[in-house]
């Protein structure tokens, strides 16, 4: 069998618990929080330092609105990945990894599978290449290996998972998973020992976990082998059969194979890990994995302090000053201001599905849009007009599309656009603009090296995203809005 290990990296999760920061267009593995590098790009990197292995390009599975994030952020760190699979719904980490196993098995003969979130963060390297290495003796057995975080503290915000017989120096056998504790009960976890945090880190042979989920749970496996049967591939993406793949049960991979699994006393396996680990499921969490200065505080951006202490300060678009306060979260982003104390930080993501619930589109965009051809953010709005800044990558080209309710105004302020306007086609230059009346089919275009930057003012009866209707489109777009 094939000794080739494949990391699957799960870029699923949407991370509302640092709203109004990571949001559900543009989730937290897609924010720089702990360096320059995204922690998606973070993620996959480490991958480069598995130098004591065999180790295949990674293969990304991600929500389908955020494909195009993913390939620019591969891009920018000069990585492609083996393939990027879509998902064409969040039906959490046991579909997602099913999915990847079934793909691996199609391209490669039979590999290990290195399973990691994309928004983890990992200080120690070595450690973690360690780890991998006993982790993957143990796979390679067909055993399934889990990663368990050795625990500094008393966190009440993990899962926890007791072991007991050890198999060697490195290796336990795993006795059960255990919920989220209370403070009490964690206190008693950290004091007796043989626990550790749930990492969500796996490391499994592909066939073994189609085993074990046609075992465990058929209906995922029925519904995920239907969608991947049915799958298309386009230049850059592999997109899954929809309505086989909305029809799958949503389960974890702790709940759907592991809980049993070990139930059963079956082979499956911990190796403790202490590397540096960090979810960052929250925002004291960043603030744990953040530099500090003398007085305790994480600061992000512009940010000026006068006798306050160990706060979370981040500023994304103007200053932000801190006077007198202490154990807080404070947030600024263009559109949101998030003030928290810290003891309440897991809460933050009630104001997410109560921004849902309210129908405001805060939860899910923030005031800068992306798409694939740039961004489109939005300046001012009233009645009946809107106000937007659009930048255009260079070579890149909107849809051509036409709008039922609303007229645009363009004006170019930086950079070329060739404009696409009925059955003509002409060239607009800085300072120079054009209307597009409301049902005229248009196109915007940047044929240049430089970035073409736009001011778009829209007016009309209606002005939602969704009131695109689409013609021709360079990204295979469906009606994502």
């Amino acid at each position: 069998m094939s000794s080739v290990l494949l990391p699957v990296i799960l870029s699923g999760g949407a991370g509302t618990r640092l709203w109004p920061l990571s949001r559900r267009a543009f989730p937290k593995q897609f924010h720089n929080l702990v360096d320059d590098l995204t922690l998606l790009q973070t993620t996959v990197l480490r991958c480069d330092g598995l130098s004591g292995l065999e180790v295949a390009s990674p293969l990304v599975v991600c929500n389908e609105m955020h494909r195009f994030l993913v390939a620019d952020q591969l891009l920018a760190c000069d990585r492609q990945a083996s393939d990027i699979l879509l998902e064409p719904a969040g039906r959490n980490t046991a579909p997602a990894l099913t999915l990847a196993a079934l793909h691996a098995t199609c391209k490669m003969n039979d590999p290990v599978l290195l399973v990691m979130p994309a928004d983890h963060v990992i200080r120690d390297e070595q450690a973690f290449t360690r780890a991998l290495e006993t982790g993957m003796r143990q796979a390679a057995e067909n055993k399934i290996v889990t990663f368990g975080i050795v625990p500094r503290t008393a966190h009440t915000g993990y899962g926890y998972i007791r072991h007991d017989e050890t198999l060697d120096d490195e290796v336990h056998r795993i006795d059960a998973f255990v919920e989220k504790p209370d403070q009490e009960t964690a206190d008693r976890y950290l004091r007796d020992g043989g626990y550790l945090w749930n990492s969500g880190i796996f490391m499994v042979r592909a066939s073994r976990w189609l085993e074990l989920t046609e075992s465990f749970t058929p209906e995922i496996h029925q519904a995920i082998s239907a969608a991947h049967a049915g799958r298309q591939q386009d230049p850059d993406f592999v997109r899954m059969d929809a309505e086989a793949f909305t029809a799958c049960p949503a389960d974890s991979i702790d709940y759907a194979v592991m809980e049993p699994l070990s139930r059963q006393g079956g082979d499956c396996v911990v190796v403790p890990l202490d590397a540096g680990w960090s979810d960052i499921g929250a925002w004291e969490a960043l603030w744990e994995v953040s530099h500090r200065d003398e007085q305790g505080n994480a600061i992000h951006g512009d940010v000026m302090t006068l006798d306050a202490r160990n706060n979370l300060l981040f500023s994304q678009h103007r200053l932000v000053a801190a006077v007198g306060i202490k154990d807080l979260v404070v947030v600024e982003t263009p559109d949101a201001v998030l003030v928290a104390n810290n003891s309440h930080a897991q809460e933050v993501e009630k104001i997410a599905e109560r921004l849902q619930t309210e129908g405001r589109s805060e939860h899910k965009f923030h005031r800068c849009v992306h798409r694939p051809w740039g961004t489109f953010e939005n300046i001012d709005q009233g009645h009946q007009f809107q106000v937007k800044r659009l930048t255009v990558k260079p070579g890149a080209s909107l849809s051509l599309q036409m709008h039922h309710h609303r007229a645009e105004h363009w004006i170019v302020v930086h950079g070329t656009a060739r404009v696409t306007r009925g059955n003509e086609t002409f060239l607009l230059t800085e300072n120079q603009s054009t209307y597009i009346p409301i049902g005229t089919r248009h196109r915007l275009e940047n044929p240049d090296q430089v970035t073409l930057e736009i001011i778009e003012v829209q007016s009309g009866s209606y002005l939602g995203e969704d009131d695109i209707v689409r013609f021709e489109d360079d990204y295979n777009r469906r009606d994502e809005n």
